[in-house]
């Protein structure tokens, strides 16, 4: 039984979907874009592994001998943000979209949130980039104390407030009242906090987001892989998106370099079961603002760590790297981009170059996990047999 070590490049996407239309996202390609507006990118790891071989990756370097198994994954799932994404790789299909609200929240979530929570009003509530929204704001929620409350195109409930002038425990707690009077036909998918500080012109979000999203159901990967008393380790937001259903052990991180630091200092630990990570600076930092200059130097920096990430591989661990959604930042609008996601599947003992073409679902990833521990979710297909075949160990 191999340890797994999963790194989530959150929104590195790499083309539209068929279903792209409905989403608006026709044209996306969150990695060929980046790369074309570079004229290329020093990523050697990457494309070592096999990242621009994969079928529909346009634009990227190829290699003649990849080292890892490489392809891309459908999303089957209604959506296209963190939690949708997420479930899907660990077995839990999205039919029916969360609640999203173009027009801002109605009156009745509102009026609940001040009365629960005791604040004197929101301000906002609209959809809007965060960081034009504290902004905009910004005065205003400091001169009155209220919070601002906004979304954006996902199922989000945000709470944005300078930690001058609400504390970050308070509004940590605004965030838990939200999420428990949010469900039945308002039951969004996260509520989020989002701290930050400075003054007008010189705002500055902290590293302090936290996210409360709703439970999963509890048949899913993590809950399997911990019920066969391996270690689930959640490294970054991965703790918030599943609620810490499953998982065993969470650290939180303050940006994706943090998280590469957390993930190899687990690796050197004697423990077992599955570490995994979410970098999100991706598509928090980089993909929603839509800098393309700070996506470039992302992929870069993290390109930069692989040897790192490889050296401090057991013999019989296995590395996925995948993403969980697009946020091509060339793209109009601030919102994720509903894209297929590149996978590479690496172990030193593992086999290399081993073309897994189109994955139908997420799931194929979270299948391979679950195979690995000897466990089953409800969806999607293993390929742990390719990648492994003649290798077990």
């Amino acid at each position: 039984m191999k340890r797994v070590i999963w790194i989530i490049l959150d929104s590195v996407g790499m083309g539209e979907q068929p279903d792209a239309a409905r989403f608006g996202d026709v044209g996306t390609h969150t990695l060929a874009h980046v790369w074309e507006y570079n004229n290329g990118l020093k990523i050697p790891n990457l494309i070592k592994m096999g990242l621009g071989n994969i079928e529909g990756m346009k634009a990227l370097d190829t290699t003649q001998v990849p080292t890892a198994a490489y392809g891309k994954c459908a999303e089957l799932s209604d959506g296209k943000d963190t939690t949708v994404g997420h479930w899907e790789m660990v077995g839990i299909e999205t039919k029916v979209a969360f609640p999203t609200y173009p027009k801002g929240f109605p009156a009745e979530v509102i009026d609940e949130f001040v009365k629960r929570t005791g604040v004197p009003g929101v301000l906002g509530n609209c959809t809007a980039s965060g960081t034009e929204i504290i902004e905009r704001l910004g005065e205003e929620h400091a001169a009155t104390g209220k919070p601002i409350v906004y979304t954006s195109a996902d199922s989000v409930f945000q709470i944005a407030a300078n930690i001058d002038v609400i504390p970050l425990e308070r509004l940590y707690e605004l965030c838990r009242i939200a999420r428990e009077l949010l469900h039945g036909e308002h039951n969004v998918s996260r509520v989020i906090a989002r701290p930050f500080k400075g003054t007008k012109g010189n705002y500055e979000r902290t590293p302090d987001r936290r996210d409360y999203a709703i439970l999963p159901p509890q048949n899913n990967l993590l809950v399997h892989v911990k019920d066969a008393g391996q270690d689930v380790i959640g490294v970054g937001k991965i703790e918030d998106i599943f609620a810490g259903v499953g998982i065993t052990e969470a650290v939180h991180t303050k940006d994706n370099m943090d998280g590469v630091d957390r993930t190899v200092s687990y690796m050197r630990e004697d423990n077992k079961g599955l570490i995994f990570t979410n970098l999100v600076e991706f598509d928090s930092k980089w993909g929603h603002r839509r800098d393309v200059d700070g996506y470039s130097r992302g992929l870069v920096d993290f390109d930069n760590r692989l040897p790192e990430i490889i050296s401090n591989l057991r013999d019989d661990d296995l590395l996925i790297i995948n993403a969980d959604h697009g946020c091509d930042p060339t793209f109009k609008g601030t919102d994720h981009t509903r894209e297929y996601i590149p996978v590479l599947m690496y172990g030193k003992k593992a086999n290399s170059g081993v073309n897994l073409h189109v994955l139908n679902t997420f799931a194929d990833i979270g299948q391979t996990i679950a195979d690995n521990f000897g466990c089953k979710i409800s969806m999607g297909t293993s390929r742990l047999e390719e990648i492994w075949k003649n290798n077990i160990i």
